[in-house]
């Protein structure tokens, strides 16, 4: 049985930030940023709130950061990372650099600190931190936060991670879910997605990746639909291995036309301006027309493509459907309920709506009241 973790202290100064953090973003950590770089990205996460708790509470012991020894920039041989508990970190950072009015530190720092006395800071001079002797280690429980726990990385760090426990770590899709508390469909998805980003980053200079990165979930949600599949030749339930390269090589034009017509590039905006159009959009992909209207035109409409699909005569069809399923329900047992105000109010609705309809299609109403006089 593991032990219980021993919860160690430190001076701030011998904590650091984490260069490999998911949240810095995957461009950012390819660039091996010092401390100061990594801080000066990490002002904006909202950590004044952190610091509001820190000054008045202190920091608790059940917060611990959770550390590796490892080199990182500008350093010689390991020092302390913290893997997980960045933001406090920051937090703290930025408080005692505040608090010496160091110089470029917001003004808002500045008011932050400048009520509180010396006791309030001497109480953070010692951080609570566990030592893991490696990421490995700490991996499952950072997965589990920060992927499907309370902590949420935004939808591409979520991908990117993921990416990473099956290529780095050479696990199943099965093993990711096991590891991380979620779905193997989701395991997968998020994988498929990810690599996609990267082959659109890697095969193609006409794609705007910082858009497709900015939307993530969208290009996600795409991919469950059977037109953007068929379209791409992508397989969504692909292994890992074939996965790594999700769209075919003889796809690549259709693969630069896809993600200019979800996220747009410089001088043109997407024609799917939101998230809740994406399943019509996989629909509008199933339609040799309306991708042909697509392909040849320079700024093609989105509700043009649509209408060319059938998605709107689908979607009124859908209505009147659902409409017709539920009148058929409601028949088994309205004549037990006839005397019921609200009921016949309903009738008196549907009715109204049904002579309008069949104004619309005079055939079907001919076709309807011959049927009922032959039944007279």
């Amino acid at each position: 049985m593991e032990q219980i973790p021993k919860i160690l202290t430190e001076a701030l100064d011998n904590l650091y930030l984490d260069p490999s953090n998911p949240r810095l973003g995957r461009h950012n950590i390819e660039k091996k940023f010092g401390q100061e770089d990594i801080l000066e990205i990490m002002k904006d996460w909202t950590l004044e709130e952190l610091a509001v708790s820190f000054l008045e509470s202190g920091f608790w012991p059940q917060e611990a950061l959770i550390v590796v020894r490892e080199p990182v920039p500008g350093k010689k041989g390991p020092v302390l990372v913290v893997v997980e508990g960045n933001r406090r970190l920051a937090a703290l950072k930025m408080m005692v650099r505040a608090r010496a009015k160091e110089k470029g530190i917001p003004e808002r720092w500045l008011q932050l600190v400048k009520s509180y006395k010396a006791e309030t800071f001497n109480r953070l001079e010692h951080i609570p931190y566990i030592l893991k002797e490696s990421r490995k280690e700490v991996k499952a429980y950072i997965g589990y936060r920060h992927v499907t726990g309370i902590k949420e990385w935004n939808p591409a760090e979520k991908a990117e991670y993921i990416a990473q426990l099956i290529e780095d770590e050479k696990l199943t899709y099965e093993q990711v879910r096991k590891r991380i508390g979620s779905k193997t469909p989701t395991v997968r998805q998020n994988y498929i997605s990810y690599r996609l980003l990267l082959q659109m980053e890697n095969k193609s200079q006409n794609i705007d990746v910082g858009r497709v990165e900015d939307r993530f979930s969208v290009l996600s949600l795409s991919l469950r639909t059977k037109g953007v599949q068929t379209y791409l030749d992508i397989d969504i339930e692909a292994d890992p291995i074939t996965a790594k390269t999700p769209v075919p090589p003889g796809k690549l034009k259709e693969l630069e036309n896809f993600a200019k017509w979800l996220f747009g590039v410089e001088d043109q905006e997407p024609i799917v301006s939101d998230s809740r159009q994406v399943d019509d959009f996989g629909r509008i992909l199933e339609s040799a027309t309306a991708v042909a209207y697509l392909e040849r035109s320079d700024r093609p409409s989105f509700s043009v493509a649509s209408r060319m699909a059938g998605v709107a005569e689908s979607d009124i069809s859908t209505h009147v459907e659902r409409a017709a399923d539920e009148i058929e329900e409601a028949l088994k047992a309205a004549h037990q309920h006839k005397t019921s105000k609200r009921l016949q109010a309903a009738v008196q609705r549907v009715g109204a709506d049904v002579f309008q309809l069949l104004a619309m299609f005079p055939a079907i109403k001919k076709t309807l009241l011959k049927e009922f006089e032959d039944e007279e």
